[in-house]
């Protein structure tokens, strides 16, 4: 199979596999009454294996994103998040189901299940609620979002980390220094690096993720 390319069966096999079991389980729920009580949450640590690991080891493609599995570019980190349940808002045209392009990562899944089940943290924690995103397309209010990922990976990727402030994204390599920034908000190719020519934006976001680590 020319990599690259989505033909591989054993991956199809295993997506099949996956949408069936969610399927499985949301019949259950159902069939015990509890389908208006719960909050089915998919999402995934990860994008898709977009590097051959050996002739058995199904790899996909991202595009139009970059890379994939751990690397830090949009292929590795943008992920899938479908949340399902009662008193989410409907869309603007009254349909049940909507998209919302608000960029929220892993962390904002606890908080939001402990705000949905009117409980509070016990200690502080990261991550922001997303009940008001759910209910009334209030996003939380953040200054960024932020990656760390201090080692080597099988799939290509090097030690870094990552900083998102509205439409710029910033990667910083840790072996050497170096910096990339992005304009997320034209898509996830990250073709063009902003660095040499957006100074101040790289020292501003350089900052930011300076000083969460």
């Amino acid at each position: 199979v020319p990599h690259g390319k989505q033909e591989n069966p054993i991956y199809a096999a295993m997506l099949e596999s996956v949408d069936t079991s969610v399927g499985r389980i949301v019949a259950k729920l159902e069939q015990l009454g509890l389908r208006e009580n719960t909050l089915v949450i998919f999402t995934s640590d990860n994008g898709g294996l977009a590097t051959l690991e050996g002739a058995n080891t199904p790899a996909t493609n991202n595009g139009p994103l970059r890379e994939g599995k751990g690397w830090l570019y949009e292929g590795g980190i943008r992920v899938p998040l479908i949340m399902s349940g009662p008193g989410i808002a409907k869309a603007a045209d009254g349909k049940p189901a909507r998209t919302d392009k608000t960029p929220v990562w892993s962390c904002d899944i606890l908080p939001t299940v402990l705000e949905l089940a009117g409980l509070k943290p016990a200690a502080p924690i990261d991550g922001a609620s997303l009940a008001g995103l759910l209910k009334e397309n209030a996003a939380p209010q953040r200054e960024a979002l932020y990656w760390h990922y201090p080692h080597y990976a099988n799939q290509g990727g090097k030690p870094g980390g990552a900083v998102r402030a509205g439409q710029w994204k910033l990667i910083e390599f840790y072996e050497n220094g170096r910096r990339e920034l992005f304009d997320v908000s034209a898509g996830g190719g990250e073709s063009r690096n902003w660095a040499a020519e957006k100074p101040e934006v790289v020292a501003e976001l350089a900052g930011k993720l300076d000083a969460w680590r």
